[in-house]
């Protein structure tokens, strides 16, 4: 199924006395480009989340946010800095005696001094975080996938329908380019029998000027190339692999071809034709840039 490379998906759960949140998001990118937003005793899952982004998302500029909130935490211990309590207490029993202040010195009174106290916590279990992360990524990756393919859904109808419309200019082209031919011809008479008067025109001399006219503005290689190319474009939308680059490259066929038969067209329903057939060439090519 053809992927819009914009796409949005958010997860939030509590997993493993863990409450964790996920939100991935993404923009248009020639490249897979992945970067990421952990809590920074967390930075063991960078790696882990690009990975597994990666194995579902081919391209595209990813940001990924990720909330956790540890809900019961016996892996902290609290250590007290004893020299730097010993260091207070004496000075607020100095400060006492000199100046005739009650000493009501507590351990809450302590407790003030932050620099007293650390807390050490335990380094994380890693697999145990990231299975639960990856619990709750996996969901909000499945909604931003979706978002992706609803999202490519209408990039390829509006392709296929421009396509289609290429078709008609095109079916118009060949219809109208042989009629171009017998036009010239007969103009190409009625000049020559003007120019000679009564003087016998030169049948095979006429023959040979159309002929060389025929074979100036034949376009037939052409439009066969283009009517391939969007037999291919159709073949693209309907894949289930990545297909942005390759339809760009391909984009870039049609508009060779669209440019070949404008430098060829001596017509001017021919020539607005194939203005038209560039006008929904580009419009793809825009539509193309979205695509995965």
């Amino acid at each position: 199924m053809i992927k819009s490379m914009t796409g949005f998906g958010r997860a939030q759960d509590t997993v493993d006395r863990m409450n964790i949140s996920v939100e991935i998001k993404s923009v248009n990118h020639r490249y897979f480009e992945f970067s990421s937003k952990v809590p920074r005793t967390y930075g063991f899952l960078d790696e882990k989340l690009k990975s597994h982004i990666q194995s579902v998302v081919a391209r595209g500029k990813i940001d990924c946010f990720v909330t956790i909130e540890e809900l019961e935490d016996d892996n902290c211990t609290v250590s007290i800095n004893h020299s730097l309590a010993s260091g207070y207490i004496n000075a607020l029993k100095e400060l006492s005696e000199k100046y005739g202040l009650e000493n009501d010195v507590t351990a809450t009174t302590l407790s003030k001094y932050y620099d007293i106290f650390s807390v050490h916590k335990d380094e994380a279990d890693e697999e145990r975080v990231w299975n639960a992360v990856k619990t709750v990524a996996d969901r909000a990756l499945d909604s931003f996938v979706a978002m992706r393919e609803r999202e490519g859904e209408k990039l390829k109808n509006d392709i296929l329908s421009r396509c289609e419309t290429i078709l008609e200019d095109v079916s118009f082209i060949e219809e109208r380019s042989p009629q171009t031919v017998i036009e010239y011809n007969a103009k190409l008479l009625e000049r020559m029998k003007t120019v000679l008067e009564d003087v016998h025109v030169d049948e095979q001399r006429l023959l040979t000027e159309a002929a060389i006219y025929a074979d100036k503005i034949a376009v037939a290689e052409e439009t066969v190339r283009l009517r391939s190319h969007v037999a291919q474009m159709r073949e693209f939308m309907n894949s289930s692999s990545a297909i942005g680059r390759k339809a760009d490259f391909l984009i870039q066929e049609f508009n060779r071809e669209a440019n070949t038969i404008g430098s060829k067209a001596q017509d001017v329903s021919i020539a607005k034709k194939v203005i038209d057939i560039k006008s929904e060439v580009e419009k793809i090519r825009e539509q193309i840039q979205n695509i995965e």
